[in-house]
């Protein structure tokens, strides 16, 4: 069993930047996955950003590339998502999730998800 509990969403203007925390309990293997995915009103869950719990190589959809970094810290087992020059299309409720799977993160193939937080961009 893994419990995600995300936090650093909020309301900000376009062009500042948020990080976001997914802070993580329970078993969790150096082979899985770490994700962000992200919900706005009336569209489906899309893709954001993936790292391997052990680190190494990350992954990011084309729209939040060279803008969102993921990274986590195995300490404090907490997975971050530095988000800079944020656009009011970025607006959404930000998901971590979690997958065992040997593949990439996919929401159909994430085991654990969190409950979310609220990112508002206003322009």
């Amino acid at each position: 069993q893994v419990q995600l509990v995300e936090s650093g969403g909020g309301l900000v203007q376009a062009g500042d930047s948020l990080r976001l925390s997914c802070a993580a309990s329970g078993r969790i293997l150096s082979s899985y996955r770490m994700g962000w995915f992200r919900q706005a009103p009336g569209k489906e869950r899309e893709f954001v950003a993936a790292i391997r719990w052990s680190g190494g190589s990350t992954y990011y959809a084309d729209s939040v590339k060279g803008r969102f970094t993921i990274s986590r810290d195995n300490a404090k087992n907490t997975v971050y998502l530095q988000m800079n020059s944020l656009k009011p299309e970025d607006t959404a409720v930000y998901y971590c999730a979690v997958t065992s799977a040997l593949v990439g993160i996919t929401t159909r193939n994430a085991n654990y998800w969190g409950q979310g937080t609220q990112v508002t961009v206003s322009s």
